[in-house]
């Protein structure tokens, strides 16, 4: 008996150093002052984010991206009430350790074409998710087209939206295309036994063409963008992609009309652009193999804006580089990076009627948005700066002004040439001309 009571006595004296050490443990946690805030990381102005750089007339500018939907707010459940040695011991339930507020967003994979709608919605075509995600550019809510539910997706690259606001979904897996009515409900689809791994798509509202580079066949298919009924087909198939003769191709990826109904093609293995007159015949074609400005090393993306400039989006470069119609350079922005402006792995540009810009990138899984200034705004701002040192001028000299002056004739906003002077004014505001803002050779793979 002494023995026992020895035990029982050993047993309560152990259990009662063990409460005392985790009430002291416990204690002394909450006599710990609180871990300093970690400094907030800087956070970047992307007010004035422009190409060229001032005092140059900005000719783009930096607006938003988009990865991702919009967070959805997360209904935390009642926990259950913690015991007394939890409360002691500090043990936290698991789910109390995951981040509240929101739950995590669903993010873009490999996002491809490109679309805007008449009211201003993006439609992004993501190979990787197997969706077209649908991006309200203004509040970023997000909408999808889904794969199993709206439609059956195999490999989408190509978007494009009519005027009707029907929208065009190329499918290089199971080699057609796919058109959605204004509510994105399934309409038809066409191209099966034609095309060949088909990828970018544009359409020519006046001639109702439908252009489909057939990357595959190295063709460009033209189908009645109504009935589609295929019409023609520009390139030489058959060639395993060695073609280099002008009107031939080597995996054409992407196509573009101006307003003029000329076809604009990304040559991709040629590295060069192709264009055509609305009746399919060869024009021009510019670029070449290389690093420097002009240059492409796999263009892709391609747009034409309001002022029929061509923008051309380069994966291999990650540059951006817009040209006149006829080929001259006029601005290059971008280069490797995750910062704005920068590119991972660039693949396709378009351009809406509200004149704003959007690029997709692989690797980021994310489409950045840019605002073009057209030639009509930049002369104004030219206009302006010009009157107003003149005023300055004026003032300063205390000349007085009998009658009104004539101002000198400005130089037309894509030409490289600056008003006639008779005297060199200090701070003279540049032209309205988007110069080459090239950026440091970026040495293609």
């Amino acid at each position: 008996m002494p023995e026992i009571r020895k035990k029982s006595m050993r047993k309560v004296f152990y259990t009662a150093a063990v409460l005392t050490l985790l009430v002291a443990t416990a204690f002394a946690d909450k006599q710990k002052p609180a871990p300093a805030k970690p400094p907030e990381a800087p956070k970047l102005d992307i007010s004035n984010i422009v190409w060229p750089q001032p005092p140059a007339i900005a000719r783009v500018r930096y607006l938003d991206y988009f990865s991702a939907q919009k967070p959805e707010p997360v209904v935390e459940k009642a926990q259950p009430k913690k015991s007394w040695m939890d409360r002691v011991a500090g043990i936290t339930p698991e789910d109390a350790a995951k981040k509240a507020g929101t739950k995590p967003r669903f993010a873009l994979g490999t996002p491809y074409g490109l679309a805007v709608d008449s009211k201003g919605m993006l439609y992004v075509a993501d190979t990787k998710v197997g969706a077209v995600f649908i991006f309200n550019p203004e509040s970023h809510d997000t909408g999808f087209i889904k794969h199993g539910v709206d439609a059956k997706f195999g490999r989408i690259f190509g978007l494009v939206i009519d005027d009707a606001d029907r929208l065009f979904v190329s499918d290089g897996k199971y080699n057609h295309v796919l058109v959605f009515n204004p509510e994105h409900k399934l309409q038809g689809q066409f191209g099966e036994g034609v095309m060949d791994d088909p990828a970018g798509l544009a359409i020519d509202n006046e001639n109702r063409f439908l252009y489909v580079a057939n990357t595959g066949s190295d063709q460009v298919l033209v189908y009645d963008a109504d009935t589609f009924k295929l019409l023609r087909k520009i390139g030489t198939p058959g060639k395993n992609h060695t073609l280099t003769t002008p009107g031939d191709f080597s995996k054409p990826t992407n196509v573009a009309v101006d307003k003029d109904g000329n076809l604009f093609v990304t040559d991709t293995l040629n590295d060069r652009v192709e264009v055509f007159d609305a009746d399919g015949v060869f024009v021009r074609a510019f670029g070449k193999n290389g690093d420097g400005p002009g240059d492409f090393a796999r263009p892709k993306g391609i747009a034409v804006d309001c002022d029929n400039h061509v923008w051309v989006a380069d994966s291999m470069t990650n540059r951006l580089q817009v040209f006149t119609g006829e080929g001259d350079l006029r601005l290059v922005l971008g280069g490797f990076g995750s910062l704005p402006g920068q590119f991972k792995d660039l693949t396709a540009v378009t351009i809406d009627k509200l004149n704003r810009v959007f690029t997709s990138e692989q690797f980021e899984g994310r489409v950045q948005m840019f605002r073009y200034t057209t030639n009509a705004e930049a002369q104004a701002e030219f206009d302006r700066r010009k009157a107003k040192m003149e005023a300055a001028a004026a003032a300063k000299t205390g000349e007085k002004k009998t009658g009104e002056t004539k101002p000198a004739e400005s130089a037309p906003a894509d030409k490289a040439q600056p008003p006639a002077t008779t005297t060199p004014e200090p701070q003279k505001p540049a032209p309205p001309v988007a110069p080459q803002a090239v950026p440091a050779p970026v040495k293609a793979p």
